[in-house]
C-alpha cells in the first residue's frame, strides 16, 4: 500500500492525541468546503442517470467536448492502463505514486525520470504528468505540454495529465484541448471543492477511448447524491471565483509564515506549500507531537503543508515557534 495524506486516525493512535484535537494539513484539500446543497430524495431513491445534466455542467466548467464521470480520479488512474497493450510509459520520479503502480500492475514498462527534456526519447509511448505536480507543485507550461503531445501523437502515443490541483489556476489547464488525439486530462472535485468523500472525478479525452473506458467501469460509478452535489458545485461560478481569491491570499499567508520560521517553500500551489528540508522527519515528528499533521516525504526529505482554516493559524504558528529548526 502506498502512503497518502489524511491518515489521521493512524496519527492519533501513534501520538496518543484525540482525533478532534488535530490540525490536519496533510492532504492539500481546500479547508473551505463547498457548501452542500439540500439533496432531493430522488437522488437516493433512483438509480443515477447520465441525463441529469452533470456531463453538460462538467463540459462547460472544463471547456471540453467530451468527458467520462468516474468515481474520483483514482478510478481513471486504474482504467487508463487497461486501454493500451503493454508499452513504455514515462513519468517524473517525484510524483503521485498511484500512477506508476497502476501501469506496472497492467504489465507496462514504467520509467521514472529525474528530469524531463523537451525532446522525448523515441522509445516512450506514453508520458504521464501531474500539473501542477503532486506533491511538489512544480508546473509545466502549455507550450511544453503541447510540444510533448505532438511528439507522442506522431507515433500514436499518449500524453496524460493529472490536473487534480489546477482548479485554482484554470488558465493553466489543457482540458479544452482534449479533443486532440492521444491527449487525456484527469480532473477531480476532491481538492479545490473539498469534496473528496463524494468520489467524483472526470476523464477528459477522445470520445472513442472514453466509450471503451465506460464499458470497463460499468454502470453507475457515481452515486446519485454525489452527482447532484457535483453538478451544483460546477455551476456555482460565484463561489468558485470567491474561493480562488481566498486560496490565493491564504497561500501567500502560509508562505510568509513558513519563511518566518525557517521553512521557505521551494514550490507550491494555492492549496499547499512544499518544503525541502534535510531534517524533514524530525520537524514532522515535532509538529505531530503538537497535534499538527503534515505530509512527510522520506526519499527526498520534504514536507507538504496544506492551508489552515481561519481559526487554526495561531495553532500552526505556535507550533512552528516552539520547534527548533536547524
Amino acid at each position: 500500500m502506498l502512503e497518502h495524506g489524511g491518515n489521521l486516525r493512524h496519527a492519533a493512535k501513534q501520538y496518543d492525541i484525540p482525533l478532534d484535537a488535530w490540525l490536519d494539513l496533510s492532504t492539500g484539500i481546500n479547508p473551505n468546503q463547498y457548501p452542500i446543497p439540500t439533496i432531493p430524495n430522488t437522488a437516493w431513491q433512483w438509480l443515477p442517470e447520465n441525463n441529469d445534466g452533470l456531463i453538460e455542467a462538467a463540459c462547460e466548467y472544463y471547456g471540453c467536448e467530451s468527458l467520462l464521470p468516474t468515481a474520483g480520479t483514482q478510478a481513471a488512474i486504474q482504467v487508463l492502463p487497461q486501454l493500451r497493450p503493454p508499452c513504455h510509459i514515462a513519468m517524473p520520479k517525484n510524483m503521485y505514486q498511484e500512477h506508476a503502480l497502476a501501469w506496472q500492475r497492467n504489465g507496462h514498462l514504467v520509467t521514472l525520470l529525474e528530469t524531463l527534456q523537451m525532446d522525448l526519447p523515441q522509445t516512450i509511448d506514453v508520458l504521464l504528468l501531474c500539473n501542477p505536480n503532486n506533491p511538489t507543485g512544480a508546473r509545466y507550461s502549455k507550450e511544453q505540454l503541447l510540444t510533448w503531445h505532438q511528439q507522442l501523437a506522431s507515433r500514436s502515443g499518449w500524453l496524460i495529465i493529472d490536473e487534480a490541483f489546477i482548479d485554482a489556476t484554470p488558465e493553466e489547464s489543457l482540458s479544452s484541448q482534449t479533443h486532440l488525439s492521444g491527449l487525456f486530462v484527469l480532473r477531480s472535485l476532491g481538492k479545490f471543492f473539498a469534496l473528496a468523500g463524494a468520489r467524483v472525478g472526470f476523464l477528459l479525452g477522445e470520445k472513442i477511448i472514453l466509450t471503451r473506458a465506460e464499458e470497463m467501469l460499468g454502470p453507475w460509478p457515481i452515486s446519485g447524491a454525489s452527482r447532484y452535489i457535483a453538478k451544483h458545485a460546477l455551476q456555482n461560478h460565484a463561489w468558485q471565483n470567491a474561493i480562488r481569491k481566498t486560496l490565493r491570499d491564504n497561500s501567500k499567508q502560509l508562505t510568509n509564515l513558513l519563511q518566518q520560521y525557517g521553512l521557505s517553500p521551494c514550490s507550491g500551489t494555492d492549496l499547499f506549500q512544499y518544503v525541502s528540508h534535510s531534517n524533514a522527519h524530525a520537524i514532522h515528528d515535532a509538529l505531530a507531537k503538537r497535534g499538527i499533521w503534515v505530509r512527510l516525504f522520506k526519499d527526498n526529505p520534504a514536507l507538504r503543508f496544506g492551508l489552515p482554516l481561519n481559526n487554526q493559524w495561531n495553532k500552526l504558528e505556535k507550533a512552528l515557534k516552539a520547534i527548533t529548526i536547524d
